[in-house]
């Protein structure tokens, strides 16, 4: 797997400053390593990209195949593949998906938001028996609905957004809708422990992977059935670095910076993804038998943290793990306006009482080893994000990565 990376890479790089005007420019010379060459090559953020779309090509884009991310980090990420490339990015996606037990044509109910399928995908739908919902109506008469023709058409897997899937195990729950799945893939947004709890609940206990990737081309990760995020080596190589672009240590958090190794019409060479994830040294082998080496946490955006006057991160993860105790807390989000404090919408569920605030209070203080100042607000709605996922952490002051 390392020798077949670093190949990839190589070709990657060589292709790429002979062909690409704008890599053409930068007159960079390369040697026969190219995990050192590529340290030559800038971080390509969004807003870059975009100014310099015509010279990022290697043919006419208007016969390549066009991807637009959500915009949920406030650019929109737009990027062009040859119908190849764009048919080596399904075909990994679906091999991670295999981890979860499906094969290509097995009965799936998909949650998404590409409502209109059009010709095409109606098309593909039907051959490969997939029931697709729509992760932005969630009503729960739809969602029920949705469950009850999954089960008339013994549907076995059950895939899309992780925050979706939640929605539709609380309504199956609710409502005791016996519906088993023999595994569940999430994508899209964070698949926290409290969602994986629900769904495993509501559907059986099916095996439950999450994938990691981006509309733009790359599949970088997937977790097996031993919880284990490892990465696609071949077909993605990343780079974990902090504000200043120097590599991280094992066990510490990095921006995720990612080379797609397959793409030479359009190549995506240290693509800014605006995510953080935690380093696991590259000696540490699952149990699963997989190879790929690991990634040891997912934890999100690059706003999905915030500091504590001492300079602790907290990350998402941090919340979740106390909130998930407090059923009277319906929805709550995170905001750091600075460095002094924390912000904490909340929206009150049943049975809620001022006095949990106070318990939340004190459990936060006790698990960051740490007091600051903390500032709850009651509210009616918590807007999602521009892709419609919800949001629990928006951090104002991020730290981001020099440009």
């Amino acid at each position: 797997l390392h020798h077949l990376q670093k190949e990839r890479l190589k070709k990657l790089l060589a292709s790429t400053v002979r062909n690409i005007p704008f890599y053409q420019r930068l007159k960079i010379e390369l040697t026969d390593d190219p995990y050192h060459d590529i340290k030559q090559f800038p971080i390509m953020h969004k807003k870059m990209m975009k100014e310099n779309i015509d010279s990022l090509l290697m043919h006419d884009k208007n016969k390549m195949v066009i991807e637009r991310s959500s915009g949920s980090s406030g650019i929109q990420g737009e990027v062009y593949m040859t119908l190849k490339e764009n048919r080596a990015y399904q075909a990994a996606q679906t091999f991670l998906w295999e981890w979860s037990g499906y094969k290509m044509g097995e009965p799936l109910l998909q949650t998404g938001i590409t409502p209109n399928r059009g010709f095409i995908k109606s098309i593909k739908d039907k051959l490969f028996l997939t029931q697709y919902a729509d992760a932005y109506q969630l009503s729960e008469e739809k969602i029920i609905e949705s469950l009850v023709t999954a089960m008339k058409t013994k549907k076995k897997f059950f895939g899309g957004y992780a925050s979706s899937l939640n929605v539709f195990a609380e309504v199956a729950s609710k409502n005791n809708i016996d519906l088993k799945f023999i595994g569940v893939m999430s994508w899209g947004d964070k698949l926290f422990d409290h969602y994986k709890s629900n769904i495993g609940k509501a559907f059986g206990e099916p095996l439950i992977t999450e994938l990691y990737g981006t509309t733009e081309g790359f599949v970088i990760s997937s977790t097996c059935e031993k919880g284990n995020h490892h990465q696609l080596t071949p077909q993605t190589f990343i780079e974990l670095l902090d504000k200043d672009g120097n590599e991280v240590k094992p066990g510490e958090i990095g921006f995720v910076v990612a080379t797609r190794l397959d793409a030479f019409s359009f190549p995506l060479i240290r693509y800014y993804l605006g995510d953080l994830a935690i380093k696991e040294d590259e000696t540490v082998q699952c149990s699963c038998g997989r190879h790929f080496p690991l990634l040891k946490k997912i934890v999100g955006r690059d706003t999905d943290i915030v500091h504590t006057p001492s300079g602790k991160a907290l990350i998402v993860h941090f919340f979740t793990g106390i909130f998930e105790h407090f059923e009277s807390i319906k929805q709550f989000r995170i905001i750091q306006k600075t460095k002094e404090e924390i912000e904490i919408e909340y929206i009150e569920g049943n049975n809620f009482s001022t006095s949990e605030l106070d318990k939340i209070r004190d459990m936060l203080f006790l698990r960051a080893n740490e007091k600051f100042n903390v500032q709850f607000i009651r509210v009616d709605f918590i807007p999602p994000t521009a892709s419609g996922k919800p949001q629990i952490i928006q951090n104002l002051i991020a730290d981001k990565m020099i440009r």
